[in-house]
């Protein structure tokens, strides 16, 4: 019997801020920033020089730079423990710390300590500046562990809640999915099943174009008449416009694949996937922008966390396993030079059977995943 599991869930809220409480979310973007790339320099600067990694803290600033008291200390503390997580992923591997631009993205994290954060129907507190208008789209059960402020390039302004709360397993259907991940339909499944790639980039092109094209004109007139973008009205709003055919997409995409994925989970217990090399992928200029519209790591991240938090199991099945050169029937594999890309339904020359490439690749990630769901199950007990 699979127990309810405590998790760490992220809700997603509208603020509506008034005129004051936006001058003081302006004022802590800016020292967060301002803290950060203080940092991030003074850190470079005495590596080069010491060679040794400097040991700063926010605190020491804030004798040279008064203003900082003027913020939540919280958020200034979560800059510090962000730019340490940082420096530990350049350690391992990932790109160095970057500094950060005004208006990129504008945000801060902020904790709750004895009740600074909390929320009424229809309002969200926060250290330093009170109760402020929101709108929630659901309900919200658990205790609030931090809260992220940001503003978005349309000019809303919205909290992220972390809350620690409960969640209860679905129950089983004795079922299990296999899932091939492509661009004609977005997903196809083992059971024949086919879901059509929405495309939502495609859909709004054209108006991002339009609206895109018309931003550079403004940009132009800005340049020509030699006023800086900041100070010309008419590109601003025009850049109001273009952020919100991006909001529409991204919206759109989300909301489409926290739907899709949640079904998934919801109708079957073992759920096998491809673990595709979509960072290798994107590299192919012909594919690129059809891959990102995809979303397909987005995607999977969504299936893993929502498999665990609602007790079902994903598998993710090794990138050079062939699905799709494998006959589902005999297991007989062809080479990569008798099934070219573009052919999409073969015949078996083994079996006969008659393959829809993607269907047939569905299929055997469904059974290879069974097989390891399998023997992991079966290590776990010999441990056990």
């Amino acid at each position: 019997m699979v127990m309810p599991k405590q998790i760490l869930k992220a809700y997603k809220v509208r603020l509506y801020p008034n005129e004051d409480q936006q001058i003081f979310f302006a004022k802590s973007f800016g020292c967060t920033r301002f803290i950060w790339n203080r940092m991030l320099s003074d850190k470079i600067n005495h590596y080069n020089e010491h060679k040794t990694e400097l040991k700063n803290t926010p605190a020491q600033y804030k004798k040279e730079f008064e203003w900082l008291i003027e913020v939540d200390s919280l958020a200034l503390a979560n800059v510090q423990q962000n730019l340490r997580a940082a420096y530990s992923k350049f350690f391992k591997g990932s790109g160095f710390p970057k500094f950060k631009k005004k208006g990129q993205r504008d945000s801060y994290t902020t904790n709750n300590q004895k009740g600074t954060v909390s929320i009424t129907s229809n309002s969200v507190k926060l250290p330093k500046i009170g109760y402020i208008n929101a709108k929630f789209p659901n309900k919200i059960n658990g205790l609030i562990k931090s809260a992220t402020i940001s503003k978005e390039p349309t000019g809303k302004y919205f909290v992220s809640l972390l809350v620690e709360t409960i969640v209860e397993p679905l129950p089983k259907t004795y079922s299990n999915i296999g899932i091939d991940l492509g661009l004609t339909d977005f997903i196809v499944l083992s059971d024949g099943s086919k879901v059509a790639n929405p495309k939502f980039l495609s859909k709004l092109q054209h108006k991002l174009a339009r609206e895109q094209k018309i931003l550079a004109k403004r940009r132009a007139v800005a340049k020509a008449d030699q006023r800086k973008l900041s100070k010309s009205r008419n590109y601003q709003k025009q850049k109001v416009k273009v952020a919100k055919v991006y909001e529409k997409i991204s919206n759109t995409r989300k909301d489409f694949l926290h739907k899709l994925s949640f079904n998934l989970i919801k109708n079957h217990d073992v759920i096998a996937i491809e673990d595709l090399n979509v960072k290798g992928m994107v590299k192919n200029k012909k594919l690129a922008k059809a891959i990102s519209d995809s979303s397909w790591s987005a995607f999977t991240t969504m299936l893993v966390y929502k498999a665990d938090w609602y007790g079902k199991t994903l598998v993710k099945i090794d990138r050079w396993y062939p699905s799709s050169k494998t006959c589902s029937g005999c297991a007989h594999v062809l080479t990569k030079a008798e099934l070219p890309l573009q052919v999409r339904t073969w015949n078996c020359p083994s079996c006969l059977q008659d393959n829809d490439r993607d269907i047939n690749a569905s299929i055997n990630i469904l059974n290879e995943g069974l097989k390891l769901s399998t023997l992991k199950t079966v290590g776990a007990r010999g441990l056990a």
